[in-house]
C-alpha cells in the first residue's frame, strides 16, 4: 500500500538540525580564571542600532544608560553579540517574529534548557536531536575571527565538553545528539580535536560550507587533508548548515532578507559542487558530508548538470585526474540533504535517492516547523511508501550519526 495508513503510523522524528542557544555559564565555568574577563560572557545592555541587509547582520550595543531596547549580548575580545528573536522564534505568532535584541528571560526556556527540550521535542513528535551552536555560529566562526588563538582553542574545547558532558549528558537521556566544533584555523588542531571527541563517542562535526568566504583554503587544495582523514578514519561526518561561510546568499546590499530567506540553499548547492569535483571522496572513501537547512528540491538538477560536465567537459575542466566517477554516484555514498519543509523536492525523491535524504525541524529558529513537524511530515511524505518514509524520519540519521537502533545516542 502506497502512502500512510494512519497517521499513528508516523515515525518519531529524529531532528539532524535544531539548536541550542548556549546558556550564560558555558565558558565561565569552564575557562581558566585568568579568561574570566576576556572570554565570551553575557552583558546586558541596550541596542543602538541593528540591520540585517544584503545578507549581513550588523547590531551596536549602546552604552549603560543609553536609550534602547534591552538585551543579553554575548561580549568577546571586541565582539557584541546580541541574542535575538529569530534565534528563537518558537511560540510566536509568525507575524510578531521580528529582527529585536531579547534576555534570556523573553525566550522558551526549550532554547537553553533540557528539561524543556526535551518536553518540547515530545509536543513536536521528536524523538532525538542534532544541535548547531548560536553564539560560536554555525561552524565556530566566533573563535576563528578571534586574535587570541590559544583563548580560541581553550573556547571550542570548553564548547565541545560543555556539548557532550552536559547538553547531551545523562539528563538528556540518549535524545540529544552531540555536534562539536573545531579550531578551523589549523588543520592538524582541528584533527586532533575530530579524535578527541571520537573517543566519546561524538559522530558528527560542523564545518563551514564555503571555507574561503572565512578567509580560508578550498576543499581543493590538501590544506584541509589531516582534518578530513581524522573524520574518514572516525566516521565522523562534516555537518555543514546554512550560513556556516558567515556569508547569506543574496543580490545586492539593499536586499531585504527576505530574498536572503528565498534562496537559503544556494551556498549549499555552490559547495556540494565544490566537494563533488575536489576528488576528496575518492581520497577518503569513508567520508560523509550533510547539509543542514538546505533543502533538497535543488539537488537532482545540480546532479544531472554536474554528470554533465563530467562527461563532456572534464578534459578541461580540471577534474579528469582525480575524479573518477559520475558525481552522482559520489553523491549517493557520500552526501546528505537535509529538510524541514520541501514538498518539491519529495515529489521528486527517485531522481535523489531516499537513503540521502534526512529530516530536521529547525527548532527554536524562526523557520521551525514546530510544533507541526509531524503533521508537515505527514502531509508531505504522505505519497511514498512506510518504509521510505521511515528511512527519513529516523533509519538514515540513525544508520549516518552511530545511533542506537532505538535512535539514541549512547557514547
Amino acid at each position: 500500500m502506497n502512502g500512510m495508513e494512519t497517521q499513528e503510523t508516523f515515525p518519531r522524528i529524529i531532528s539532524v538540525d535544531d539548536h541550542t542557544v548556549e546558556p550564560a555559564h558555558v565558558w565561565r565555568d569552564r575557562l581558566p580564571s585568568r579568561y574570566h574577563d576576556t572570554g565570551p560572557r553575557i552583558v546586558r545592555a541596550p541596542l543602538k542600532e541593528m540591520t540585517f541587509l544584503g545578507g549581513k547582520f550588523a547590531p551596536v550595543m549602546g552604552a549603560p544608560g543609553d536609550d534602547g531596547p534591552i538585551g543579553d549580548w554575548w561580549v568577546y575580545e571586541d565582539l557584541h553579540r546580541p541574542l535575538t528573536r529569530l534565534d528563537t522564534a518558537v511560540g510566536y505568532d509568525r507575524d510578531e517574529i521580528r529582527l529585536e535584541v531579547i534576555t534570556y528571560e523573553q525566550m522558551r526556556p526549550g532554547s537553553f534548557s533540557v528539561p524543556d527540550r526535551l518536553a518540547d521535542m515530545d509536543v513536536n513528535h521528536v524523538q532525538s536531536a542534532l544541535c548547531f551552536p548560536t553564539f560560536p555560529r554555525f561552524c565556530g566562526q566566533t573563535f576563528t575571527e578571534a586574535s587570541d588563538r590559544e583563548l580560541g582553542l581553550l573556547c571550542v574545547r570548553a564548547y565541545n565538553d560543555w556539548m557532550v558532558e552536559e547538553w547531551c549528558g545523562p539528563e538528556a537521556d540518549g535524545r540529544l545528539i552531540p555536534l562539536t566544533l573545531v579550531p578551523l584555523w589549523d588543520p592538524e588542531l582541528a584533527a586532533a580535536e575530530v579524535r578527541r571527541n571520537a573517543a566519546r563517542g561524538v559522530r558528527a562535526v560542523a564545518f563551514s560550507e564555503i571555507p574561503p568566504h572565512l578567509g580560508l583554503p578550498s576543499v581543493h587544495t590538501d590544506h584541509w587533508d589531516p582534518f578530513l582523514r581524522a573524520c574518514d578514519e572516525t566516521g565522523t561526518v562534516i555537518a555543514m548548515h546554512i550560513g556556516s561561510s558567515s556569508r547569506m546568499p543574496s543580490t545586492s546590499a539593499d536586499a531585504p532578507p527576505a530574498v536572503g530567506s528565498t534562496i537559503t540553499f544556494a551556498n549549499c548547492c555552490f559547495s556540494m559542487v565544490d566537494w563533488l569535483m575536489s576528488g576528496k571522496f575518492e581520497r577518503f572513501p569513508n567520508l560523509r558530508i550533510m547539509y543542514a537547512e538546505g533543502q533538497i528540491g535543488w539537488i537532482p538538477y545540480i546532479l544531472e548538470r554536474a554528470d554533465v560536465v563530467w562527461e563532456e567537459n572534464r578534459a578541461w575542466g580540471g577534474v579528469a585526474d582525480k575524479v573518477t566517477r559520475p558525481p552522482s554516484e559520489l553523491f549517493a555514498g557520500h552526501v546528505f540533504g537535509c529538510f524541514f519543509d520541501d514538498a518539491f523536492g519529495l515529489r521528486n525523491l527517485d531522481a535523489i535517492g531516499v537513503g540521502n535524504v534526512l529530516y530536521e525541524t529547525d527548532y527554536p529558529h524562526s523557520d521551525s516547523t514546530w510544533p507541526k513537524s509531524r503533521e508537515v511530515g505527514e502531509a508531505q511524505m504522505g505519497h511514498l511508501a512506510p518504509d521510505a518514509v521511515e528511512r527519513i524520519v529516523r533509519g538514515n540519521a540513525i544508520e549516518l550519526l552511530g545511533l542506537s537502533p532505538e535512535g539514541l545516542w549512547r557514547p
